[in-house]
């Protein structure tokens, strides 16, 4: 098993990680009900993208001898309505200024984040857009 979680009421979920004992909490979202003072589940569907795109990459990256600390990640959620649903997701990787690699390792890192075990988990439907700012 990978985690429990319990329903607590008011919308909101408390999930421990089996192996580490690390705890995170949902919340609804304002707009479904919920006081939005949580990652609602649908926002941690996109942080588990976003997040999956640089561990991956960071994988790579270390049997390359490329150090990629300091990346930081936009995450925007888009939802649809009719089934309510995600609809697209977009993630933004800025890259630190000082990292300097040439265009065949860039390749090689973004094919890797692109293919993420998320991104290839999620429904074709789902318009996921990915952009690598160097």
């Amino acid at each position: 098993m990978t985690a429990s979680i319990v329903y607590k009421g008011d919308l909101r979920c408390e999930c421990t990680h089996l192996q580490s004992g690390t705890v995170i909490e949902t919340d609804a979202p304002t707009d479904n009900r919920g006081k939005g003072e949580r990652f609602s589940p649908t926002d941690t569907v996109c942080v588990a993208l976003a997040t999956c795109v640089i561990t991956t990459m960071g994988i790579k990256a270390n049997d390359m001898e490329i150090n990629l600390a300091g990346t930081k990640i936009d995450v925007t959620k888009h939802m649809l309505s009719d089934p309510r649903r995600i609809g697209k997701i977009e993630v933004i990787l800025h890259f630190e200024q000082s990292l300097n690699l040439s265009e065949k390792d860039r390749v090689i890192l973004e094919r890797i984040g692109d293919n993420c075990p998320v991104a290839k988990s999620l429904h074709p439907d789902l318009e996921v857009v990915i952009k690598y700012k160097w």
